[in-house]
This record gives C-alpha cells, sequence and structure tokens, in this order.
C-alpha cells in the first residue's frame, strides 16, 4: 500500500507540474496594450483613447512617445530583434511598410479591413495604401489632405483671400514681403521635401508618379524646372530661414511667416494653442502651378497604426485594432485633435476640413501620395539630405538632384 501510495503521489506531482508547464506556456492575457509612436506630442489624445477603449473594450492602451522620427525607427527596427517589443507601433506607409512586411514583422490586418469596410468603418479607397501583395497590413492610425494654413489676421490686415490661381498666390506673398512680412515657413530638416512635393503635384502630377517608380530621372528637364521655380521663390524672400528652429505652430501664431503648408493634422497644433478657425487662423488648397491640369493635385498621406506578427498577446492587439476603426473611437479621435478621420461615418466640426475631406472623397482633387511615403526608403534618404541643403544654398540645385538621382540608380538598378 505505502508503494501504491507512493506511485500515485508522484503521479500526481507530474500531472500538477505538466499544468504548470502548460499555464507558463501559455501567453498572458493583456488588460492594457503599450502603444510607440513618434507623435510625443499626442501623449494626451493617445491617453484620452487609452481611456475610452478600456470603457468600450475592457481594454487599456499607454502611448510611449518619440519626438526624433529617426530615432523612433531605430527603436522599432531594433525591437524586432529584441524581447521588448511594442504592442502597438505607428509606422508609414509605401516603401517602410513594404520592407517590414517583407521582413515578416508587422501582423496581417485583411480580415480587419474586410469587415470596416462592409462596415462603411473604413473606405476602399484606403486600401491601396495598405496593401502588401494582396493583403492588408496595419489600420490608420489618420488621414491627413496637404494645404496651407494662414494668419488670418494678417490676411485681413492687408486685405488679403486666400487664392484661386498659383500667381494668386505668389501675388500673396509679393504683397506681404512688401509690408515686411515673410510668406512661408520652410525648413532643412525632415520636413525639407514639402515644396518639392507641392510644385512636382502643382506641375506635372504624372512626372511625380513616374519618380517614385524609378520611370523618371531627377535630373530630367521637367524635375529641373520645379528646381529653379523653388529656387526662384526663396529667392525671392518669401520664405523663413530655414534653419529657424521656431515650432510651425509658434510660426504660425506669432505671424513669423504668414503661411505654413502641412497636412490636416497640422490643425492640432493650432488647437493645443488655443487658435480658433475662423477668426485666428485658416486653411486652403493650394492651387495647381499648371492651371491646365484638369483637377487640382492634393497630397494625401494616411499613417498606419500597426501590431507585430508576433505580439506577446495577438488577439487582444488585433481586438484593439478593430475598435479603433469604428465611429466609436474615430470620432472621438478626431475631435479631440481638431482633425479629419479615416472613418466616412464621422463629422469633421471644422468647416474648411470638413468641405476639404467630403471634396477629396467625391474625387473633385487628384491625390497625390505624399512624397515622404511614395519614394523608397534609400531615395529618399538622399533627397531629404539634398533638399535641406538645397534651402540653405538654392544655387545647388543641378547638384543635389545628380546627388539624389545616384540614389535612385542604386536603388532601382536592383529593385524593378
Amino acid at each position: 500500500m505505502f508503494r501504491s501510495r507512493v506511485a500515485t503521489l508522484g503521479v500526481a506531482a507530474l500531472v500538477l507540474a505538466a499544468c504548470g508547464a502548460n499555464d507558463a506556456a501559455e501567453p498572458k492575457k493583456k488588460t492594457e496594450l503599450t502603444l510607440y509612436n513618434d507623435k510625443g506630442a499626442w501623449s494626451k489624445y493617445f491617453e484620452e483613447m487609452g481611456a475610452l477603449s478600456r470603457q468600450a473594450i475592457g481594454l487599456g492602451m499607454k502611448p510611449s512617445g518619440y519626438t526624433d522620427s529617426a530615432q523612433y525607427q531605430a527603436f522599432v527596427k531594433a525591437s524586432f530583434r529584441t524581447d521588448v517589443k511594442p504592442d502597438l507601433f505607428t509606422w508609414q506607409t509605401g516603401g517602410m511598410l513594404e520592407e517590414i512586411v517583407k521582413q515578416r514583422q508587422v501582423a496581417d490586418t485583411t480580415a480587419v479591413w474586410q469587415e470596416a469596410i462592409k462596415a462603411g468603418d473604413l473606405s476602399q479607397d484606403l486600401a491601396p495604401y495598405y496593401t502588401v501583395g494582396g493583403k492588408q497590413y496595419c489600420v490608420p492610425l489618420n488621414v491627413a489632405y496637404w494645404g496651407m494654413f494662414y494668419n488670418k489676421k494678417i490676411f485681413d490686415r492687408y486685405g488679403l483671400k486666400p487664392p484661386a490661381t498659383w500667381d494668386d498666390l505668389v501675388g500673396i506673398a509679393e504683397t506681404l514681403k512688401k509690408n515686411g512680412v515673410k510668406a512661408f515657413y520652410h525648413t532643412s530638416v525632415l520636413f525639407s521635401f514639402v515644396w518639392f512635393e507641392q510644385l512636382m503635384a502643382g506641375t506635372d502630377p504624372d512626372l511625380y508618379d513616374r519618380l517614385s517608380t524609378g520611370k523618371a530621372k531627377y535630373t530630367d528637364p521637367g524635375v529641373v524646372a520645379v528646381m529653379e521655380r523653388w529656387k526662384a521663390l526663396i529667392d525671392a524672400g518669401y520664405f523663413i530661414n530655414p534653419g529657424d528652429k521656431t515650432d510651425p505652430g509658434d510660426v504660425l501664431k506669432n505671424g513669423k511667416a504668414a503661411m505654413v503648408s502641412f497636412g490636416t493634422w497640422f490643425n492640432t497644433s493650432m488647437t493645443q494653442r488655443e487658435m480658433k478657425a475662423g477668426a485666428d487662423y485658416g486653411f486652403f488648397v493650394i492651387p495647381n502651378v499648371n492651371p491646365a491640369l484638369p483637377k487640382t493635385s492634393m497630397i494625401f498621406e494616411s499613417g498606419p497604426l500597426c501590431a507585430l506578427a508576433e505580439a506577446a498577446d495577438p488577439d487582444a492587439s488585433m481586438r484593439y485594432l478593430k475598435w479603433w476603426t469604428t465611429a466609436q473611437a474615430q470620432e472621438k479621435w478626431a475631435t479631440t485633435r481638431g482633425d479629419v478621420s479615416a472613418n466616412p461615418k464621422v463629422a469633421i466640426a471644422d468647416q474648411a476640413l470638413g468641405a476639404v475631406t467630403k471634396d477629396a472623397g467625391s474625387g473633385t482633387y487628384r491625390l497625390v501620395n505624399r512624397y515622404f511615403e511614395a519614394t523608397p526608403p534609400p531615395v529618399l534618404t538622399a533627397a531629404l539630405d539634398g533638399f535641406g541643403a538645397f534651402v540653405t544654398e538654392p544655387g545647388t540645385y543641378k547638384e543635389v538632384l545628380e546627388g539624389i538621382q545616384k540614389a535612385a540608380d542604386d536603388y532601382w538598378s536592383t529593385h524593378q
């Protein structure tokens, strides 16, 4: 009997041990996710979304924000090889998304997209920006339409109105110059591409698209002509110092420049500074340089919210992405930031932004993928450096284009 009892106890111990091992092997279900992002200034808004998601689906979210884009990208890529992994993270569409999909690092969200499109929470028109190899990855963190934010008080002071043509816009810049006011903001770091993409898209959007696929060269006459036009605007004295470190939100508020070209997400910078739309500032669509184009070119971007393919709790991450696309989540996300939404059901309070969103969705504009997403990463790196040098020394534009084209030649020689 003693031997039998010992044997019974031994079997029981093995069973308990096996159960313990299985319990340890099972991933712990999360009640709060960490969202790493490159939008540190939006921490307040992410926190509010985390509080709402906890109430709505029992799953909280805590943001961990970076303000330096290069450092953030390096962190996320390093996390693929370490145990410190984000549950959710922000990224870019285009070449950067394709890169991490090919590395099998990002979760497939095809089912989320199909369900959201069927429910009317996402537009089919957005899907191509998130499609790699016939499948969708990530969901839209935000969408943005690019145009010009302007200081309304400065415009009113000199009797200025939003321009209907490119010549009108240049005329406004000239009037401001005569009154000692810089017309435009630009910078030599990160967003150094803004005026290149706007001038290219407004002059020859087909050429712009061919550049992004290697079917045109940066040394082609049409691109050179755009750089010469850009140089002429700088030489005319319409821009502030590109090395000025003042936040562009403060630049517009304090009148250091009368106009700032950014995506509709920049509206958040205005609301953060307690500026009122229609009274303190306004927004207009930038006219084409070439008036013969059939549609006005509008720069468009959509930033992804992603989950890892090997997330700590894949079900929780996917549940959060699914909730993020809903009208409940998107109405809160858009309203608190004073921005537009990827969900067509969400009404936009700001009249100007609401009109742009409606018109963009109805096909009024030719939507042009933002340069940052449209351009392959190695070419983009060379271009950001090149444009940054150009705005400081405009006379170097030919050397700048040659340098970017060298990077493009190197890239497209191995990528068809």
